[in-house]
């Protein structure tokens, strides 16, 4: 009785978790919006909409990588949390610090955005994307680990499949800090690199059935 009690437990933390989660990243996104460039104060200096994308291409992007990190992770969250059963103390609080850095990693846009992107505000960004993935990849793998938090019907395949997918993102990242001192457009274009590094990750060894 007291494993059914914990796991009872452990399945109504684990939907509060989701919730908080979903609601970071619902503020994520919104803050993200309003980062984009709009009328105001300087509006008087765009004559056009080619002076503005000239003017502010650096903000764009940076709030494009914000938007394709956040979409990635977002549906990373997911993925992890439907193959749980439920939660325990130290995955919540893995998760909890992987949203931290969530929010670390949007401050750090809006440092590149308001004081023009430099080498420190891209060294800070790709540091906060490593930490997200890095500790997204803990908290699967503490809860894998003796298939202590797994679905029953979530194969050991899967879940081994799940945890090389999920390292595409903070090794992209992690790939971003030396292209940070060559400068933006070097930093930049890495991150779009990510798409091809995951599909590499899926293809060997992929997901099994037992």
């Amino acid at each position: 009785m007291v494993g059914t009690t914990e796991d009872v437990r452990g399945a109504r933390q684990l939907r509060r978790l989701e919730t908080l989660t979903d609601v970071v990243y619902a503020i994520v996104l919104w803050r993200l919006f309003m980062l984009i460039p709009r009328p105001g104060i300087a509006a008087g200096e765009w004559t056009g909409v080619r002076d503005y994308l000239g003017d502010e291409w650096i903000a764009l992007a940076l709030v494009t990588i914000g938007l394709a990190f956040t979409i990635i992770y977002w549906v990373q969250s997911n993925t992890l949390f439907s193959a749980l059963k439920r939660t325990d103390g130290r995955h919540t609080a893995l998760c909890i610090v992987q949203i931290f850095f969530v929010l670390i990693f949007l401050y750090s846009l809006r440092l590149g955005i308001e004081v023009r992107s430099g080498l420190g505000t891209r060294l800070v960004e790709s540091c906060a994307a490593a930490a997200v993935g890095l500790t997204a990849a803990w908290a699967w793998n503490y809860a894998r680990r003796g298939r202590r938090l797994l679905r029953p019907e979530v194969s050991s395949e899967e879940a081994q499949a799940l945890a090389k997918r999920i390292m595409a993102e903070p090794i992209t990242a992690i790939a971003t800090i030396p292209m940070a001192f060559l400068g933006a457009v070097f930093w930049e274009l890495t991150w779009f690199g990510y798409p091809f590094l995951a599909r590499l990750l899926r293809l060997p060894g992929g997901e099994k059935k037992d």
